[in-house]
């Protein structure tokens, strides 16, 4: 799997996976990076990992894009959680799940476990199938929160919904038309189910859900991007959990 972008191979450096090498761009006029690339050369020369200093036509051939920033980390294919796990593991003040229902695009899921690993979620849950994958794309797109946010790939999301359910959760779906989401009590466990751009949470998935909670709107649109709507929902879970 390759990382691309300063931000996530930083971030990526300051885990425990396993990182074959590092491609960093030639700079002809300096003896060695500067800047954040520089901060890179610096980490991986503390855990022996291997750079390798290349073109930058290598770096575009390698990415597939010129949006690399001068920096590709190769890497294994990324290692998913077990559902189970992310129950388990559960912090002190109660449980905090992400679950994605159709989210299909790679910017949206990126950014959704970005905002999850900032906001103190425990693991983030997307379906098996009508899903988008953790790629090197959505790794980067992440700025590497990918790295550090558990994700669990799950067959059924309904089953998944009922299992957390026999476990203490309360699952809360984010649509258009529910209780608004500053009255509701967001303590202990709780599971936010955001849906797809096109379709939101699907009817099924939503009737399992224990309560459907709303963002008031006040301007001409009505409804928010993805991930907006669970940076905001997410951080109301932090702010009344902490």
């Amino acid at each position: 799997m390759k990382v691309e972008g300063r931000n996530a191979v930083l971030e990526l450096l300051k885990t425990d996976k396993t990182i074959d090498k590092i491609l960093m761009q030639k700079d002809p006029d300096k003896k060695s990076p500067q800047g954040s690339l520089g901060k890179i050369f610096a980490e991986a020369r503390k855990k022996n990992v291997r750079v390798q200093f290349v073109d930058k036509e290598l770096l575009d051939k390698e990415s597939g894009s010129t949006h690399h920033q001068g920096v590709i980390a190769l890497t294994t294919d990324f290692v998913y959680a077990e559902m189970e796990d992310l129950v388990a593991q559960k912090k002190a003040n109660g449980g905090f799940l992400i679950l994605c229902d159709g989210i299909e695009d790679v910017h949206n899921l990126g950014s959704i476990l970005r905002v999850a690993e900032c906001a103190g979620a425990d693991g983030v849950i997307i379906p098996k199938t009508n899903s988008a994958s953790v790629t090197e794309s959505v790794i980067r797109i992440s700025a590497g929160a990918a790295n550090f946010m558990p994700v669990a790939k799950v067959t059924s999301l309904n089953n998944t919904i009922d299992f957390l359910q026999k476990n203490g959760y309360w699952i809360y779906a984010l649509e258009a038309d529910g209780e608004d989401i500053y009255q509701a009590d967001l303590t202990g466990n709780v599971a936010l189910v955001i849906g797809g751009e096109d379709s939101g949470v699907k009817r099924l998935t939503r009737e399992k859900c224990d309560k459907v909670l709303s963002l008031p709107l006040h301007g001409k649109v009505n409804s928010l991007n993805a991930s907006v709507a669970l940076g905001i929902a997410a951080y109301e879970v932090a702010k009344q959990r902490n």
